[in-house]
């Protein structure tokens, strides 16, 4: 049986057509992909991301709690509703999670990590907080009487229409959202409201009580938000050089090697679960673009070869936005933006040019 999400009515009201993705039942497009992707880039689009976990923590231990969960450091969260982007490893460098981190008060921490390994990541949380004896509580927030739904809201136009929608409902939120920067939050009522996302543009991302979702959708779809599934989701933030876990890194792959080491604070005297294993073994392999040159598409798992050596693709599609079949993939060290090399497409080799690992943002190409 697929998990629902809380707009599963409505996505099947719109003639959504759904896919299994990971247990969940979701909407991978609601006629054309490439409209929807076009939309986000252009003018502004909406994904439920309900299937995504929120876990709250509340505690006076909560900062020396993260301070070694995770391994970006939480001592850059000062102000109230700053966010931070962090991988949570193993012992042995492994990528558990990638997840966001929003700093609340010095008790409270909002954390948002992904459908497939929630799971998975409560489970770590609860054995870590026991076994530092650690004053912190760890409530998730996708199931049971205080779920919260989630809606992002992408695009040039995002900010303008969420207002619009929100107007007769929660006419405060133009006043308590329209100064936060990149990766801020403002709680506003039962509304939480961050200036986060996964397409390279402007927006937010809406958490609110789990009854109110559906009617939130459809006044987003009337203030002229273009509801978009899985399918644009997925080269919108390729297009973008965002990771996507399970693919561009899990439990086997180094932040270091997936592109991520810029959300690794190494240098300074703070310990955190991973941290060793990083400092034995660092980086085996860099993480960059590719564009292909010759006709082809792009896919995941197909082996790039270099001067240097042999490499391996870990996401690919057509990018609709530079009309061009792109990649992000795993290359070995000592290839250089710009080289030219080969990529094994059934049998063929195909000539692509390497490139930094984001395409597309702020409604046009970087390529």
């Amino acid at each position: 049986m697929l998990k629902k999400t809380l707009l599963n009515a409505a996505h099947r009201a719109l003639n959504a057509r759904m896919v299994d993705f990971g247990g969940w039942d979701m909407p991978v497009n609601y006629g054309s992909q490439i409209e929807e992707h076009h939309a986000v880039r252009k003018d502004c689009g909406m994904f439920d991301v309900s299937h995504m976990c929120p876990v709250d923590l509340v505690g006076a231990d909560c900062r020396a709690f993260l301070s070694r969960l995770v391994a970006n450091d939480v001592a850059k969260l000062t102000v109230s509703g700053k966010a931070l982007y962090s991988a949570m490893l193993n012992d042995a460098g492994g990528v558990i999670d990638d997840l966001i981190i929003y700093f609340l008060t010095e008790t409270r921490f909002r954390i948002v990590v992904n459908a497939g390994t929630a799971e998975k990541d409560l489970a770590w949380m609860q054995a870590k907080a026991a076994e530092w004896q650690l004053d912190v509580s760890i409530t998730q927030r996708r199931d049971g009487a205080n779920s919260l739904g989630i809606i992002a809201v992408q695009g040039p136009n995002a900010r303008a229409k969420v207002w619009q929608a929100l107007e007769p409902i929660l006419p405060q939120a133009k006043a308590a959202t329209e100064g936060l920067k990149a990766f801020f939050a403002a709680e506003v009522d039962q509304y939480f409201i961050a200036s986060t996302g996964y397409t390279g543009e402007d927006g937010y991302e809406i958490m609110l009580p789990a009854g109110e979702a559906e009617s939130l959708w459809n006044a987003l779809k009337d203030a002229g938000v273009a509801p978009c599934g899985l399918g644009a989701r997925d080269t919108l933030r390729l297009e973008a050089g965002m990771n996507l876990y399970g693919q561009d890194m899990d439990e086997t792959v180094s932040p270091l090697d997936a592109g991520l080491a810029w959300t690794v604070a190494m240098k300074d005297e703070r310990e955190f679960v991973g941290k060793a294993a990083l400092t034995v073994n660092g980086q085996k392999q860099q993480f960059l673009g590719l564009i292909l040159l010759d006709k082809g598409v792009l896919r995941g798992h197909q082996k790039v070869v270099t001067a240097q050596g042999d490499g391996e693709i870990t996401s690919g599609s057509f990018s609709p936005t530079l009309q061009h079949s792109i990649a992000l993939a795993r290359l070995p060290l000592g290839v250089q933006i710009g080289d030219e090399v080969s990529v094994d497409i059934r049998g063929k080799l195909l000539k692509a040019k390497v490139t930094k690992p984001v395409f597309a943002r702020n409604g046009k190409a970087v390529q």
